[in-house]
């Protein structure tokens, strides 16, 4: 059944013109849920939004829960229900982490003008696996699982590095060149205009596309634990971490963590220097010292060379 027949009209995720980084850290995240979560930094109308709608619904068959800006802690962590407890009868209510816990993604679109409070709590209970609520009357622990993804638009503010660093990985959404720009105009008429018809060949083989995905996305899930880490490479990467100074060890133990579900993503036998080589930005492009001061996110040539050594056959 096509998702438009199902009233949820997003573009399939296998139709997604460009923004490979994107979907990559999405998928290694998957494959990995200890990676801890991902956060996206792009300017407005640059599809992340849409991208992580389309994975939820691939993966999951369910939009993500989506928190709202104005979210209270109530809202996110759970409370009482008013109605209820105004006539007397106190009943807990459970909040958008326990119905992200259901549906299996919670989605922060603007993370950086969240609450930095909110933020705190959701990454802790994504890194420790548990809700634990000790409020007005409450006396609740609850083990909860679901992956993360934060979106941010860096013109309208930034994150601190405290609640960066809380971040398994961080991609930046890049500009597209003409071409894509033209695949993507073509790929949206189309989907606008397949959206109307009764039955679309179109809409069919993009389901057929992204169902293809979703399993090798759990056949490597299945795979990722048994797929071995030589100890050369786990050097390699702590050579990587000292010479990026990355600041703390979050950031070396997630590069081996997203080189270990690319190893599974692709089917090899064990991770070898390339996988780690390309997850590099994504692990420690926020952790540098001058992200934390407020510089760019790009990973550029001058970070490329400061490692492209490390990996170059001896």
């Amino acid at each position: 059944m096509s998702r438009a027949a199902e009233g949820v009209h997003i573009l399939p995720y296998s139709r997604v013109v460009g923004q490979d980084d994107l979907k990559l850290a999405l998928e290694l995240n998957y494959v990995s849920p200890p990676i801890g979560g991902v956060l996206m930094a792009g300017a407005r109308g640059t599809a992340k939004s849409t991208l992580v709608r389309a994975f939820a619904l691939m993966v999951h068959e369910e939009l993500p829960v989506t928190l709202p800006i104005n979210a209270t802690d109530d809202r996110v962590v759970g409370g009482w229900e008013l109605d209820a407890l105004m006539r007397g009868e106190p009943r807990p209510q459970p909040g958008l982490l326990e119905e992200a816990a259901e549906k299996g993604l919670l989605y922060i679109d603007e993370v950086n003008l969240l609450d930095d409070h909110l933020v705190n709590i959701i990454l802790d209970v994504v890194s420790t696996g548990v809700l634990s609520v000790q409020r007005e009357g409450l006396a609740t622990a609850k083990h909860l699982s679901f992956g993360l993804v934060g979106t941010m638009n860096p013109e309208e503010g930034g994150l601190r590095p405290q609640l960066l660093d809380r971040f398994g990985l961080m991609v930046a959404a890049s500009q597209l060149d003409t071409d894509a720009r033209h695949r993507t105009i073509r790929t949206v008429l189309d989907f606008e205009g397949e959206l109307t018809r009764k039955e679309s060949v179109w809409l069919e083989q993009a389901a057929r596309d992204d169902n293809a995905r979703r399993d090798q996305l759990e056949q490597a899930r299945d795979r990722v634990s048994g797929t071995p880490i030589p100890e050369d490479v786990v050097r390699l990467c702590a050579r990587a971490a000292e010479r990026v100074a990355a600041v703390g060890q979050r950031g070396e133990i997630v590069a081996t963590l997203a080189a270990r579900a690319l190893a599974a993503l692709e089917g090899a036998d064990e991770v070898v220097p390339g996988h780690l080589l390309r997850v590099l930005p994504m692990a420690f492009r926020h952790r540098r010292p001058e992200t934390a001061h407020g510089g760019t996110f790009e990973w550029g040539p001058e970070d490329e060379s400061r490692v492209e050594d490390l990996f170059e056959p001896a």
